[in-house]
């Protein structure tokens, strides 16, 4: 069984339930297909290739042409690794694998967050920043770099100005609200990484 599935993050929004606000995350599962399968006998190992058709042809039967051109017909190409051959999966038929989950099962999301460009030290690493009185003038610099162990040395690890967002993460143990079948989508309690319209990863635990 293939456990996880490729989406795209559509954004955040609210569901009911027994009185409760429930934050989720909607993620569309739709227009993807399978495009190879790979075996431990031909490639070494087991997995499920999965590419998303790009927008002008959403509307168009699937067709073994595409197979020829993968960047001409195709958004995204990816794999998902199995530790088995899959049962019941061919090339050409709809990557629909988020039916095989249900309400209330718990699920990993891996994204790639929002990029943010240059950020300071009280952006990137929460700190604090000098004083707003008494004629402070340090202002939101990060301060000493400095060692006392000897002349010119920077401590490992100590948090500067630079380039943020733009990382792999996943969110683990979230759980699974709601499964959206006419709009070939789920529901995910919380957020996830990345902003909307990005490419996410679901597995099952």
């Amino acid at each position: 069984m293939v456990g996880g599935f490729y989406g795209r993050k559509i954004g955040m929004t609210q569901l009911f339930s027994e009185n409760q606000v429930i934050p989720v995350t909607i993620i569309d599962a739709s227009f993807w297909f399978v495009t190879d399968i790979k075996t431990k006998e031909r490639d070494g190992y087991y997995a499920v290739q999965l590419a998303k058709v790009r927008k002008r042809y959403e509307g168009e039967t699937f067709s073994p042409e595409w197979l020829k051109d993968k960047k001409e017909y195709f958004l995204y190409v990816r794999e998902v690794p199995l530790t088995e051959a899959p049962e019941g999966v061919e090339v050409g038929t709809a990557a629909d694998f988020f039916k095989l989950f249900n309400a209330g099962d718990m699920v990993d999301v891996s994204g790639t967050t929002k990029g943010c460009g240059f950020a300071g030290v009280m952006r990137k690493h929460g700190y604090s920043g000098g004083g707003a009185s008494h004629g402070n003038m340090m202002g939101r610099r990060p301060g000493s770099i400095g060692s006392l162990t000897k002349s010119g040395h920077v401590i490992k690890g100590k948090g500067l100005p630079g380039h943020m967002g733009v990382d792999k993460r996943t969110i683990q143990n979230l759980e699974v609200i709601k499964i959206i079948l006419e709009s070939n989508a789920i529901a995910v309690k919380g957020s996830v990484p990345g902003k909307a319209g990005s490419l996410v990863f679901v597995r099952k635990k």
